[in-house]
């Protein structure tokens, strides 16, 4: 005999299943059967949905059957609300090209190569495509043989510029683009030295640091180098596109590669240190990091010192309270090293 369900277990289990799905949500579906003008998905909600074929492919040759297998798991985009006969309305066409871009940002993040499909050529080049994202090689990017290519045949590329928003995908040849970078690496390092400041955008980010583009070449600009005070990641002070003015560190001619430093640009803040600071003096300054063995303080702007984690609890303990990042606390300079950039903490005797 089955379970006996009462109204409150019958509407628990319809909470479960409605999902109030709604225009934008990403969602995931089993094609179940086609119909002429598209296919039908289960979206596990109580309702149907349906993606209509030109919402399949950017190929409009392309048949449905072809790229939406039967029985088969993918990801849709709702591009319309529940209709009248309560069915929603999805795109595969949309979520796979946003795939797509993700990838190819993933493409030139790495520098990697990619093998794309002519698909016709227009006046200054040839447009290929990528998986539905339609890219243009410009005739200069082209090796000779292939400026007769035909549609249908492939070549090797790298991605030169990408702009999802604009819709944007610029390629060259890897042999031309190798044969150009080459030439361009040998006219920056002719040209730079240590020591010089020069302007630069922001290219990529990472955890370790940004990458910056120097006449065509990228150069690493370290995490260490980016500010004085402390940065927990190159976003925070950071964006791509931005322009900034960089010094040349080191330039190592063999492995081709230059790493640049920001903060070099700007006052060292522990010259200023050195002249106003000096053991026994008592300054109030700003807490900016809190760790395991004591709080960070910036005593003066851009310089920060330790105040150990026996010190901050002995603080505490008297006061009463929890310091947290951004309160203000009254310190004792009891060691100074101005050559290390290092400075310890105490506390005053009357906050004892």
């Amino acid at each position: 005999m089955g379970k006996e369900y009462s109204n409150e277990d019958f509407e628990s289990l319809l909470l479960k299943y409605d999902y109030n799905f709604k225009k934008g949500d990403i969602v995931k579906g089993l094609v179940c059967a086609y119909e002429s003008d598209g296919a039908i998905v289960d979206i596990g909600s109580k309702s149907t949905a349906f993606v209509p074929s030109y919402e399949v492919s950017a190929d409009k040759k392309a048949r449905v059957e072809e790229i939406l297998e039967k029985g088969t798991e993918y990801e849709f985009l709702i591009t319309q609300d529940c209709d009248e006969n309560g069915k929603f309305t999805l795109s595969y066409k949309k979520v796979h090209l946003a795939h797509t871009w993700t990838e190819l940002q993933s493409v030139k993040d790495a520098d990697d190569t990619i093998s794309v499909v002519v698909s016709q050529h227009v006046k200054g080049g040839v447009i290929v495509d990528i998986s539905g994202v339609q890219g243009f090689i410009p005739q200069g990017q082209l090796c000779a043989k292939e400026a007769a290519c035909e549609p249908g045949d492939k070549i090797d590329v790298k991605i030169l510029t990408i702009d999802k928003a604009q819709n944007n995908l610029i390629l060259s040849n890897k042999k031309v683009y190798e044969t150009n970078m080459a030439e361009t690496r040998k006219n920056v390092f002719s040209q730079i030295e240590v020591g010089q400041i020069v302007k630069g955008e922001v290219v990529r980010i990472t955890d370790f640091g940004a990458f910056v583009n120097i006449g065509g070449v990228d150069c690493l600009l370290p995490l260490s180098q980016i500010s004085w005070k402390w940065v927990e990641h190159p976003t925070d002070l950071l964006s791509v596109g931005q322009e900034i003015n960089v010094e040349i560190i080191d330039i190592d001619h063999e492995k081709q590669r230059i790493s640049l430093s920001l903060k070099n640009t700007e006052p060292d803040p522990w010259i200023k240190a050195e002249e106003e600071l000096k053991e026994g003096d008592v300054k109030e300054g700003v807490i900016t990091r809190l760790k395991a063995f004591g709080a960070f303080v910036e005593v003066i702007p851009g310089v920060e010192a330790l105040l150990p984690q026996s010190a901050l609890s002995e603080y505490q303990n008297s006061k009463g309270n929890i310091l947290k990042v951004g309160d203000k606390i009254d310190t004792k300079i009891i060691k100074f090293n101005p050559k290390d950039k290092r400075i310890s903490l105490g506390l005053p005797t009357d906050e004892v």
